[in-house]
């Protein structure tokens, strides 16, 4: 038998004896793993792609009042705060600070992704628990007095609740702490988008681009 074999079967045992509800639960749970794996997965490459040198090289360039080798170095860049820089670059003749404000959100948007999904995650789980838990005490009840198996019918109803329960708490908690942590770092990106795109404006208005950081 393989090692796994085991855990699976008393993963399934305890599907099996939360009752009926635990499939939804378990529906919500696959989800929730699915959604955390492709966020982490996406912000080890958001670190990844951070150039925090090629942004002070932009910053220099434009200080010296170079607006086209700024928009050069900039170009090729999969730095999302280098890239929202580079997109209001490109829109000095029209509005600048409107570029930079639509390229920064789409950068959040992005940072943000499935972040109300988790919270989704984090209401459900404990709601489905109680639902279970309710289910199951029903069934205890129904069951006194029915025949001489109602003591351990009664037992059953009453792991069926506190399974579910369980398994709805579990999923909640386990998904509230790295979402929180999400929560930060989007905090953070908004933080360092805001501040790149001030920088910007502010150098852009020392060399004269101060007509085209105005919205038209």
């Amino acid at each position: 038998m393989l090692p796994h074999l085991p855990l699976a079967n008393v993963v399934i045992k305890l599907i099996h004896d939360g009752g009926p509800i635990m499939y939804p639960i378990l529906v919500v749970g696959i989800f929730a793993v699915c959604v955390l794996v492709e966020r982490i997965f996406w912000w080890l490459r958001f670190s990844a792609q951070r150039n925090s040198k090629q942004l002070e090289n932009v910053y220099a360039t434009l200080e010296s009042g170079d607006l086209a080798k700024a928009i050069a170095l900039s170009a090729q860049t999969n730095d999302p705060v280098v890239r929202m820089v580079h997109h209001g670059l490109k829109h000095q003749h029209s509005s600048m600070q409107g570029a930079l404000e639509v390229a920064a959100g789409h950068e959040l948007q992005a940072a943000g992704r499935f972040l109300g999904a988790m919270d989704t995650v984090v209401t459900l789980g404990p709601l489905l628990g109680l639902l279970g838990t309710v289910t199951g005490i029903m069934g205890s009840f129904s069951s006194i007095g029915d025949s001489e198996l109602a003591v351990e019918k009664v037992t059953g109803g009453i792991g069926e609740a506190l399974i579910a329960t369980a398994a709805g708490l579990g999923i909640a908690i386990a998904t509230l702490v790295p979402m929180n942590y999400f929560h930060s770092r989007l905090a953070k990106l908004q933080f360092e988008l805001e501040a790149a795109a001030n920088n910007v404006l502010i150098l852009a208005a020392q060399h004269g681009f101060d007509q085209v950081t105005k919205k038209s």
